[in-house]
C-alpha cells in the first residue's frame, strides 16, 4: 500500500493528471496571494527542517507538497550513516531558502510509513512533489551528488507542477502560523468543480469552471480545471480498443488520431499524444490542420506550459507549420 494521494510511479494517468493541475493552480494562486499581502506569511528559517510522524503526515507532507518539494529523510537513532547524512540536508534545507522542506521520520516510531514508501534501508532519502512520491537515494552520498539531486528535484517541481517554493525571513517567529487567506471570489465555485470531479460529476465540473471563466477569464486554477475536465469528459465512454485500430487503420482520419492522443495523454504517454497531434499537423491542411492544431494546444495546456516535453514539442509544431 502506498500514501495517500500518491503514485511512486509517476505515470500521468487520470488521478495524476487531477493532482498536477490543481497543486499548479494552487501554488500560483498562493504566490499572488502572497504579493497582494506584501510577502506576509513567511517561514523562518528553522521551519524548513520538520520531524514528521504518521499522524501529521497528511498535514505536514501531503498538504505542503502542492507548496513546494518535500524531501523526506528516513532515519533511525542506531543509524550511523544516517548522523552522518541527515545535518548535511538540515544544512542544505536552510541553505536552499525554501526551496524545499525537510522532513525527518524515525523509521522506529513510524513503521507504517516505513512499509508504505518501501523503505528496504537506512538512510533513505524520498521526495513528494504535488502529492506523487519519488525516491531520490539510499544510502551514503557525497554532498556534490546530494545538491545535484536537489537541483533536479526543484526544476523537475517548478517546471512540472510551479513550485518555485516558499519564503523565508530570517526574522520570523519559528513554528509561526502564516498569515491566514481572504477567501476569494470564486473560491465556493472552484470548491465546486473539484468535488464534482471527485465524485465524477464531468459535465457539473465543466460547467462551474466555465462560470468562473465568465466572470474572470484569466482565473489560473479555473483554466487549467477546465482544460483536464474536458480532457476526462472526452475520453469517458471511449472503447479504447476501437479507438487505437482506428487511429491506427485510418492514418488520414484526423478524428481518430484526435481521440487517439487523447486516450495517450491519459494513459500516461505524453510524447505519444503530443507527437501523435503534431503528425497529423504535418500531413493535413485546411480545417483538418486547423483541428488537429487546436487539440495539440489544449494538450499543452492539461500538461503545463513550461512542462519539457510541452517546450520540445511547441518547436516540433512551429517546424510542422512553417
Amino acid at each position: 500500500m502506498q500514501p495517500r494521494n500518491m503514485s511512486m510511479s509517476g505515470v500521468v494517468d487520470l488521478a495524476a493528471v487531477k493532482a498536477a493541475q490543481e497543486a499548479k493552480a494552487k501554488a500560483e494562486q498562493a504566490r499572488a496571494d502572497s504579493a497582494r499581502r506584501g510577502g506576509a506569511g513567511a517561514i523562518s528559517p528553522a521551519d524548513l527542517v520538520v520531524d514528521v510522524n504518521e499522524a501529521d503526515f497528511e498535514t505536514e507532507v501531503l498538504q505542503r507538497s502542492a507548496e513546494v518539494p518535500v524531501v523526506i529523510d528516513f532515519w533511525a537513532e542506531w543509524c550511523q550513516p544516517c548522523k552522518q547524512l541527515s545535518p548535511v540536508l538540515e544544512r542544505l534545507a536552510v541553505e536552499y531558502d525554501g526551496r524545499f522542506l525537510l522532513a525527518k521520520i524515525d523509521v522506529d516510531a513510524n513503521q507504517m510509513l516505513m512499509q508504505q514508501f518501501g523503505v528496504q534501508g537506512i538512510p533513505a532519502v524520498f521526495a513528494v512533489v504535488a502529492g506523487q512520491a519519488l525516491p531520490l537515494f539510499q544510502g551514503a552520498a557525497d554532498e556534490r551528488q546530494i545538491r545535484e539531486t536537489l537541483d533536479q528535484l526543484i526544476q523537475v517541481a517548478e517546471q512540472r507542477f510551479g513550485l518555485t517554493g516558499l519564503t523565508v525571513d530570517p526574522d520570523a517567529q519559528p513554528g509561526a502560523a502564516p498569515a491566514e487567506e481572504p477567501e476569494g471570489p470564486y473560491d465556493a465555485l472552484l470548491e465546486a468543480a473539484v468535488r464534482a470531479l471527485d465524485e465524477g460529476d464531468l459535465g457539473g465540473a465543466v460547467q462551474a469552471y466555465k462560470n468562473v471563466l465568465a466572470d474572470d477569464p484569466a482565473n489560473t486554477e479555473a483554466k487549467l480545471g477546465l482544460g483536464q475536465a474536458e480532457l476526462l469528459q472526452r475520453v469517458q465512454g471511449m472503447d479504447p480498443q476501437k479507438v487505437r485500430k482506428d487511429a491506427a487503420e485510418k492514418q488520414g482520419d484526423v478524428d481518430a488520431q484526435i481521440a487517439a492522443a487523447d486516450l495517450d495523454l491519459v494513459g500516461g504517454h505524453v510524447e505519444d499524444a503530443l507527437g501523435r497531434l503534431i503528425e497529423t499537423v504535418a500531413r493535413t491542411a485546411g480545417d483538418d490542420r486547423d483541428a488537429a492544431r487546436r487539440r495539440l494546444l489544449e494538450l499543452f495546456e492539461v500538461v503545463g506550459a513550461e512542462d519539457p516535453r510541452v517546450v520540445a514539442a511547441r518547436r516540433a509544431l512551429a517546424r510542422a507549420l512553417f
